[in-house]
């Protein structure tokens, strides 16, 4: 394992009474709220009135910034930060998904910020401060109801970053599995793909001695797995949503990659793809991550050998490492496909003629990939094999 400093201030609140803890937690502020949310979904399925009720019951004074997108911009967290300005927020609520958290992060960052929310985005400034935050989670994802990351779109530019600060780990997080039965059957399976990319990318690095991190990682995805092909066909199962709920939050709340430094090269090719594209976050992820995988073989054969055999129940009998590797590898692809989850590119109508502008993008900051190295060649090998 490689030295390490573990923080995480989060605290969780599950089960289908956590909503009844938001009061409490909101005592110690004061009392301009802004709740953030995307298209209306939680008014359909009740999460909205649900919050509303407690705030009001909590004498709070509530402020909307509604319409945040799936793959959040910066546009709207501009619109959040002025708000905050301008009204005193006390503090901000998010209500939905990764993404609105995401958008939510940002907003609480640039509202103790005098210049351009996307300084902070591109790093040319250092988000030290910021509002409090606490979510109300509506989808089983990102994982970011219980991290400091945040990734966001500029639709101006077609550029889409990752950035984080702990200045934004949410105070609290309220997750109800029941507030995910609407979720509709792609976004589960966005949701499934999504967090388990996210096991992944840890899962791939280059620490020695890490088997209690890499069963971590092994258990939550054959959890996830046998919970997901069940789920996308009884959406309405309580008990599955549940294990994918806590499934998504353990896959990004940094337990996993105690003692290393994962990969992430997959993430930074998606968020160039759905930048130029703006395609599903996850839908990207489905299509790239194994044909990274494949490239990457070779860097660690047994390592992959294991994930196939003691994940993917590849039989090891007769076989070369390599053959276990891609049958592996060739699993995963097969069961995201199963769930429903695109398979190329093409899925999506992209082909490759703004293939020079992905690869720009990925390339942004040079070579990247911590289990793997990739230069401007394999990116867009990756691309093409993907198409």
């Amino acid at each position: 394992m490689n030295p390490f400093t573990f923080y995480n201030p989060v605290k969780i609140h599950f089960g289908d009474n956590a909503i009844d803890k938001l009061p409490k937690e909101l005592d110690e502020y004061g009392k301009n709220v802004l709740i953030v949310y995307g298209g209306g979904s939680i008014k359909k399925n009740g999460v909205y009135n649900d919050v509303i009720s407690v705030l009001e019951l909590a004498g709070k004074k509530v402020f909307e910034v509604d319409g945040v997108e799936p793959n959040p911009r910066v546009e709207t967290a501009r619109r959040g930060a002025e708000i905050c300005k301008k009204e005193n927020i006390d503090f901000v609520l998010a209500v939905g998904g990764g993404s609105v958290i995401d958008c939510a992060k940002l907003i609480v960052a640039a509202a103790k910020y005098d210049g351009d929310a996307w300084d902070i985005v591109t790093k040319k400034v250092i988000a030290t401060n910021a509002l409090p935050l606490g979510t109300v989670l509506t989808l089983a994802a990102t994982g970011s109801e219980m991290n400091s990351g945040s990734v966001i779109t500029n639709a101006e530019t077609l550029e889409k970053f990752s950035w984080g600060s702990p200045a934004v780990f949410p105070k609290f997080s309220i997750l109800n599995p029941a507030y995910t039965l609407s979720v509709p059957r792609n976004h589960t399976v966005y949701g499934i793909v999504d967090m388990m990319s996210h096991i992944f990318e840890q899962y791939f690095h280059n620490a020695t001695n890490t088997p209690v991190t890499d069963e971590m990682c092994e258990g939550v995805l054959r959890a996830v797995m046998a919970a997901a092909t069940k789920l996308v066909e009884n959406l309405d199962d309580i008990a599955l949503r549940e294990t994918v709920l806590i499934a998504g939050t353990i896959g990004l709340n940094g337990f996993l990659s105690i003692g290393s430094r994962g990969d992430w090269a997959t993430h930074n090719i998606e968020h160039a793809v759905s930048a130029v594209y703006d395609i599903p976050h996850a839908g990207g992820l489905a299509i790239l991550q194994p044909h990274w995988m494949r490239l990457a073989v070779q860097v660690n054969p047994e390592r992959f050998a294991g994930l196939a055999t003691r994940v993917f129940a590849v039989d090891s009998l007769g076989k070369t490492v390599e053959q276990v590797a891609y049958e592996g590898i060739d699993r995963l692809s097969a069961f995201w496909s199963s769930l429903g989850a695109p398979t190329r590119l093409a899925d999506y109508d992209i082909d490759d003629s703004k293939f020079n502008q992905i690869v720009e993008h990925a390339m942004a900051n040079g070579p990247f990939g911590n289990f793997k190295k990739l230069e401007q060649q394999d990116v867009r090998t990756i691309l093409e094999n993907a198409l």
